[in-house]
């Protein structure tokens, strides 16, 4: 049986950018999408789950995947075709390029970074290599090639000396208990302020939201429950986010498979996520808490469904109290939920795990399951 297909395991790096560009989505919608996708296989998401959360093929899902295996984050970009033949030899586009992306101090220049104007004039005049170039020509080339202007950004690199373990942890579970995998996270603070987003409008005359400036509700906090195995997700808004209601939180992932067999949930390690009241719980009841490494929250499954629900109810909104905003959430959820899968699968997907768990004997609500069940 071939192996499905998934990323490979993401560098701290890639699942940082991908986790922001979900997040806080992208003027590309093919950037906006291809990383959900990547994002999506990251976190444990099979092929079928991933092209229905971004209402994409299968077959395309799997290009991008594989294109993500060879060249790492270049696959976000599209490859548009077209343009008169250029100018410039493959190995001058080279030199251009590698003269682009080193600081001018390394080069003999006075200052921080380069200007367009400042970059061809210093290649007309490179000792032994003479380039003559336009501006606008240097700048396409230099977006063709994937080099844009842009901030200074910091990384965190993981420092978590069980980094590796805890991957390979969560890998285990994902791919061999996918129905008793869970996982949880929580993302705010959701404000009641209006939210700018996109939409479709008449050229030249674009929607709008008000602007505001006193705001009295307060805060909440989005606390979200994944199960990988049904493509479910619910959850609940909080005031805070606590030990109390991360306890609460599992306690309903516990719900969902009363059998009383093992279960395995996936969280970051938050402190409020493994106080000792938690921990306690957690061995009395079953449940084996995987926690993703530090800075690589990326790991967690739950991550790319929480861009959608970002997306599609608090962006292009204008929620004038917290009681309608966690109501537009949970109509969401019921209609994502209801549409996730095709009836037909989740069909039999419940068949499946009731004939497995009537041959093992495992009892469901005190009774012997059935096929019926």
């Amino acid at each position: 049986m071939a192996e499905p297909v998934r990323v490979r395991r993401l560098t701290d790096q890639e699942g940082q950018r991908l986790q922001q560009i979900v997040r806080r989505g992208d003027s590309s919608s093919v950037r906006y999408r291809r990383a959900m996708m990547l994002l999506a296989s990251a976190g444990g998401n099979r092929v079928p789950v991933i092209a229905q959360l971004v209402q994409a093929d299968e077959d395309t899902v799997r290009d991008v995947i594989h294109r993500f295996n060879e060249i790492g984050l270049a696959c976000l970009d599209p490859q548009w075709a077209g343009g008169r033949p250029r100018l410039l030899s493959p190995d001058d586009e080279d030199f251009v390029v590698q003269t682009a992306t080193t600081r001018p101090a390394k080069l003999g220049q006075p200052f921080t970074r380069w200007s367009l104007r400042k970059l061809a004039a210093y290649l007309r005049r490179v000792h032994g290599r003479v380039i003559r170039i336009g501006r606008e020509a240097l700048r396409c080339l230099l977006a063709r090639r994937g080099i844009t202007f842009q901030r200074t950004k910091t990384w965190k690199e993981s420092t978590d000396p069980e980094r590796d373990a805890k991957l390979d942890r969560i890998e285990h579970v994902l791919e061999n208990f996918p129905d008793r995998t869970f996982a949880f996270d929580e993302f705010g603070p959701l404000g009641i302020r209006p939210t700018g987003g996109s939409c479709w409008a008449e050229q030249g005359r674009p929607n709008r939201v008000p602007a505001t400036y006193h705001r009295t509700h307060g805060v909440t906090y989005f606390h979200g429950c994944y199960s990988v195995g049904d493509d479910t997700l619910w959850g609940v808004n909080r005031r805070r986010k606590g030990a109390a209601n991360t306890l609460a939180a599992l306690k309903s992932i516990r719900a969902a498979r009363p059998d009383g067999a093992p279960i395995y949930v996936i969280l970051d390690n938050l402190s409020a996520h493994k106080g000792t009241k938690i921990r306690a719980w957690a061995k009395k009841s079953k449940v084996e808490l995987c926690f993703t490494p530090t800075n690589a929250s990326w790991a967690n499954p739950i991550e790319a469904h929480f861009g959608p629900l970002r997306q599609f109810t608090l962006a292009n909104s204008h929620h004038p109290n917290h009681t309608v905003q966690t109501r537009a959430l949970h109509v969401y959820l019921r209609w994502r939920n209801a549409n996730a899968r095709h009836p037909d699968v989740l069909a039999a997907q419940r068949k499946e795990r009731a004939r497995i768990r009537s041959e093992k004997g495992i009892r469901w609500g005190g009774r012997p399951v059935t096929e019926a069940a």
